[in-house]
């Protein structure tokens, strides 16, 4: 009988007043899928990453830079950030939550 796993995402006003918190969902076959609750930012975080990473805005909203591209995502907006592309968190709206599919970056790419 296959395991049956099921849970609930965290209400975005969970989020800490500065800073953020991370909940991992599920990891399967390599793929992990976390849930991100964004605070204020205290300053913009750069990432250099070796994996790709589909980040879609549950609530509230972000401003990021990649590859010197400014963009906004507000809810309902996702983006797919390769691995080994450097990208930036300039700024999050207090309350934001995201959900976040971390995989491997495709052999040959990154």
């Amino acid at each position: 009988m296959t395991e049956l796993r099921k849970g609930r995402l965290q209400n975005a006003n969970a989020a800490p007043e500065r800073g953020e918190a991370v909940e991992t969902v599920a990891v399967v076959s390599g793929v992990r899928i976390e849930q991100i609750l964004s605070g204020e930012l205290v300053a913009p975080i750069d990432y250099l990453q070796d994996h790709d990473e589909w980040v879609v805005v549950l609530a509230g909203g972000a401003d990021l830079v990649l590859e010197e591209k400014s963009f906004t995502l507000s809810t309902g907006e996702w983006v797919l950030l390769p691995g080994g592309v450097p990208h930036r968190l300039v700024s999050t709206i207090p309350d934001t939550s995201w959900l976040v599919v971390r995989a491997p970056t495709e052999p040959g790419r990154g």
